[in-house]
C-alpha cells in the first residue's frame, strides 16, 4: 500500500459528555513487553507502558496493539490492572527492522480491526505511538469512526537535522508525518520545540497540538544511600564514575562521550570510569552486538580499562546505578525528551547534557544540571570535570535536580494526557490542553 491509497475521509460521530470506557493504544514496533535497552527498545516503550496503566483506572480500559514478532509470544498478556497487551500478527513472526514496517501497515489495521469486532469493543479514543502506528490509526479511523492522538516521539524532520548523511530518515517517513499532522483528532509533543514545530513547520491548527511531556515514577526513581549501592554493585567506593544509561543507537551521542572520556584520561585526577548501562551482553559479561563495536571503538581510542560495559538492565535496577554515579552523561544529537535525565534527577545525581529538544528544558543549566553543544567533546570532557571534581557543585545541582523532578510525576502528566481523551471522545475541539501546568 502505497500513501497515496487513502481510505477517505474520517466520519466524526462522537458522543456527548460520555466517560471514557477504552482506549485502543497502537504501538507498531516497540512492545511494552520489550526488555529496555536491547536494538530499538527504550524510552518510547517505557513511555507506553507506564502511560497506559496510569491512565487505566476508574473503570477506564486499555489495548495495547504491538505487532507480534515472536511466534511464542500469546495474542493477550495483562500488563498491568486493566491494561492488555495484543501482539498483532503482521508479517514473520520474527523480528524486523522498523524501516520495512510500512508495506505491513495494512494487514496490522485489519487486524486490530477483527480484534475489537470478535470481541465486541467501540474504543473511545486510538492514541498512536511513533508514525508506523498513526498510519494504522488514520486506516481505522474511517472504519471506527473514532478519534486519534498522535505523538511522534521524535520526528523526522528534528532528527534529520541532527543525523549525519547515512543516518537521514526516509522521504516516505518525512511524507507521512506531515500527512499525519493533519489527519490526526490532536496531536500530543514531547517538549515545546516539537510543539512549536508542529504548529509552524507543519502549519498544523495551535489547538491541535499539546506539548505534554512524559512522566517518571518517583516512587521507583528516587534518592538511594551511594555508598551501599556502591558495594552491591561491586563498584569502589572512592572512584569517580560517570554514567551512560541509553540504547546503543548514533543519536545518542555515545562517540561524543567516548571522545571528552579521552580528553578526561589527560586531565582528570583521579581518572573516572565510564559505566555504559545498555546494549546486550554474553553469559560471560563481554559486550555482543552493536555493543561489541563501542567495545572495539573503546580499544582503538585507549579507553578499554576506563569504560564499563554494563549492558542492559531491568527498570527497577536502574536507581542504583543512578545513585551510585557521581554524575549522569546525557550526549544525544537529539532527544525529545530525555527520560534518563529525569530519572537521573529525581535519584539525586547530577546530569550533563546536550542542549537539544526535551533535555534543554527538563535540565535547568547550573541549577539542575549542566547543559552543552550537542557534539562538543571539549565542552562536555569539561562540564564532566566541573561535576566530578567540585563536591559542592554536585550537591547544589543535586538539590535542584531533585526538586525539578518532581514536576514530571506520571500522575499529573497521566491526568493531562487524559484530559485530551476526554476532550475529543466529547466531540470537542477547543481547549484540549492546559500546559502551563508542567512546562512553566
Amino acid at each position: 500500500m502505497s500513501p497515496d491509497d487513502d481510505p477517505g475521509p474520517p466520519v466524526h460521530g462522537f458522543e456527548t459528555d460520555a466517560p471514557l470506557r477504552s482506549i485502543a493504544a497502537l504501538s507498531v514496533h516497540t512492545s511494552p513487553l520489550a526488555p529496555l535497552g536491547r536494538g530499538d527498545s527504550g524510552g518510547m516503550n517505557l513511555y507506553v507502558r507506564e502511560l497506559s496503566c496510569q491512565i487505566a483506572t476508574g473503570g477506564l480500559s486499555v489495548d495495547i496493539f504491538t505487532r507480534r514478532s515472536d511466534p511464542w509470544t500469546p495474542e493477550t498478556v495483562e500488563l498491568c490492572p486493566g491494561v492488555t497487551v495484543v501482539s498483532v500478527a503482521a508479517g514473520p513472526p520474527t523480528a524486523l527492522s522498523k524501516h520495512d514496517l510500512f508495506p505491513l501497515l495494512p494487514a496490522f489495521a485489519a487486524e486490530v480491526a477483527r480484534y475489537a469486532a470478535r470481541r465486541g469493543i467501540r474504543y473511545d479514543v486510538v492514541h498512536a505511538h511513533y508514525w508506523l502506528s498513526g498510519w494504522v490509526a488514520h486506516l481505522l479511523k474511517h472504519e471506527w469512526e473514532t478519534p486519534f492522538v498522535q505523538m511522534f516521539h521524535t520526528t523526522a524532520h528534528r532528527k534529520n537535522a541532527v543525523a549525519r548523511p547515512d543516518e537521514q530518515e526516509s522521504a516516505l517517513r518525512l511524507d507521512i508525518e506531515r500527512r499525519l499532522t493533519d489527519l490526526a483528532d490532536s496531536l500530543i509533543a514531547a517538549n515545546p520545540d516539537e510543539r512549536d514545530d508542529l504548529r509552524d513547520l507543519q502549519r498544523t491548527p495551535t489547538e491541535k497540538v499539546c506539548a505534554i511531556p512524559p512522566g517518571v515514577d518517583l516512587d521507583l526513581f528516587r534518592p538511594l544511600d551511594r555508598a551501599a549501592c556502591r558495594a552491591d554493585l561491586g563498584l569502589s567506593a572512592e572512584e569517580p564514575v560517570i554514567l551512560f544509561v541509553g540504547r546503543i543507537d548514533p543519536i545518542k551521542g555515545i562517540d561524543t562521550l567516548f571522545e571528552a572520556m579521552q580528553r578526561l584520561v589527560d586531565t582528570a585526577d583521579p581518572i573516572p570510569t565510564l559505566n555504559l548501562v545498555g546494549g546486550e551482553t554474553g553469559p560471560d559479561g563481554a559486550p555482543t552486538g552493536s555493543l561489541a563495536g563501542l567495545g572495539d571503538l573503546a580499544s582503538e581510542m585507549g579507553l578499554a580499562p576506563r569504560i564499563r560495559f554494563v549492558g542492559s538492565k531491568p527498570q527497577d535496577h536502574l536507581p542504583r546505578w543512578y545513585a551510585a554515579a557521581d554524575v549522569v552523561a546525557v550526549p544525544s544529537r537529539y532527544e525529545s525528551f530525555g527520560l534518563v535525565a529525569v530519572e537521573a534527577m529525581a535519584c539525586g545525581t547530577p546530569v550533563v547534557a546536550s542542549r537539544t529538544g526535551g533535555l534543554a528544558h527538563t535540565v535547568e543549566d547550573g541549577v539542575s544540571g549542566l547543559l552543552v553543544s550537542v557534539g562538543d567533546a571539549d565542552a562536555l570532557a569539561h562540564a564532566l570535570g566541573r561535576v566530578l571534581g567540585d563536591p559542592a557543585l554536585r550537591e547544589r545541582l543535586a538539590t535542584g535536580a531533585r526538586a525539578a523532578a518532581h514536576r514530571y510525576a506520571w500522575p499529573a502528566v497521566a491526568a493531562a494526557i487524559r484530559h485530551v481523551y476526554q476532550r475529543l471522545a466529547n466531540g470537542h475541539r477547543a481547549r484540549l490542553c492546559d500546559e502551563e501546568e508542567i512546562f512553566a
